[in-house]
């Protein structure tokens, strides 16, 4: 599966795969999130490690004019797929952590299996979450399913009594009775189809850097500028010595769209007044939802001497709906890591028959040092 360009000056439409480096290799959509190749330039920032937040809109977008159902339908097929992945990946760590109990109830330190009970209530509440979230994104594509279906039957009404002659009185009316119903039922799809874009949660997306192989030298400096419906995005790079690159932003969270592609310009800044724009493509942001993060090569130029690697990793609650106990996008990882701080086979806990020479040796070692033995 790859993310598909689609260029404003070419007609050849070219792909963003999903890559380990820069050179194109395509995975399979099920395939973990894996780094870039070692000649990757190094990426660094002048700034603090904050992501931005450059809405110029409020967190709810106006409702459109016209509704797409087609898209529509597109962006929920990959929305639905990113929740299962999301599902399955979360059911498999709580099904390892539950196995991890059962085979160290017997013995481990009271500690240990306190917090592996914590972190399998915590994933149990993401679980339900996700699943609650699936279920409200089903009635919503129900109920705009509804409205579609009442569109297309008033469409059709008009259309029979806008051929036929005028008629009676009550033909006319027929008809502006269903040209009401059809407005109606429009407006009903765009406020369902604004509904369900609020539900689609987030995408960070982080700088990985230029590639170019012999398009890039020490001392060329570049703007990128991402457009995402009313979203924006800048940021200005140079390369230096050693394949490093300096940024002066690193992370953007944007909000998914429905109707909206990402568009990506670079531009080459070479003098005050003299810019060149290398690429301007705009991409395709259907094949975003997944579970893990994963890393995209986008072909700026027509040869694709010159790729941007983005990481880009889709969380499917926005930052007003953040779940408290559990974490949104890598709590895979977030528990691996945990765990790397407790041995995996904790010891054995003493027995009553070994507590009680433990403290038949202390006492003897009391007496001894006071002369009583």
């Amino acid at each position: 599966m790859s993310l598909s360009v689609r260029p404003q000056r070419r007609v050849l439409v070219t792909k963003i795969n999903r890559s380990q480096s820069f050179a194109g290799v395509n995975s399979s959509a099920d395939r973990p999130f894996r780094n870039l190749s070692p000649f990757t330039p190094t990426v660094s920032r002048k700034t603090g490690s904050r992501v931005s937040r450059m809405f110029s809109m409020s967190h709810k977008s106006p409702p459109p004019k016209v509704p797409q159902p087609n898209r529509l339908d597109e962006v929920y097929e990959a929305l639905k797929k990113g929740l299962t992945a999301y599902l399955e990946v979360h059911q498999l760590e709580l099904e390892k952590l539950s196995t991890q109990i059962r085979e160290s109830k017997r013995n481990s330190r009271l500690g240990f299996l306190y917090d592996l009970d914590k972190q399998v209530k915590s994933i149990e509440r993401f679980l339900r979450r996700l699943e609650f979230h699936a279920s409200k994104i089903d009635e919503l594509y129900e109920a705009y399913c509804i409205q579609r279906r009442l569109r297309d039957g008033a469409h059709n009404m008009v259309k029979a009594y806008s051929t036929g002659s005028p008629g009676s009185r009550e033909a006319r009316e027929s008809l502006a009775e269903a040209s009401k119903g059809y407005k109606e039922y429009t407006e009903n799809m765009c406020l369902l189809e604004n509904e369900l874009e609020s539900q689609l949660g987030e995408f960070h997306v982080r700088m990985k850097g230029l590639a170019g192989f012999a398009r890039l030298c020490a001392g060329d400096q570049y703007e990128i500028f991402m457009k995402y419906g009313r979203q924006r995005w800048k940021l200005r790079g140079r390369i230096e010595v050693n394949s490093k690159q300096v940024w002066d932003s690193e992370e953007m969270v944007f909000l998914p769209l429905v109707t909206e592609f990402l568009s990506i310009k670079v531009t080459e800044l070479k003098s005050l007044a003299n810019h060149v724009v290398v690429g301007n493509v705009s991409c395709e942001t259907k094949d975003l939802f997944a579970a893990l993060p994963q890393v995209v090569a986008v072909d700026i130029n027509d040869l694709g001497t010159l790729k941007l690697s983005l990481e880009v990793t889709w969380n499917p609650f926005d930052k007003d709906d953040q779940p408290s106990a559990a974490s949104s996008v890598n709590k895979a990882s977030t528990v691996n890591k945990r765990f790397s701080t407790y041995n995996q086979s904790p010891p054995d806990t003493p027995s009553l028959r070994e507590q009680a020479f433990y403290v038949s040796v202390h006492q003897a070692g009391l007496l001894r040092r006071r002369g009583q033995w």
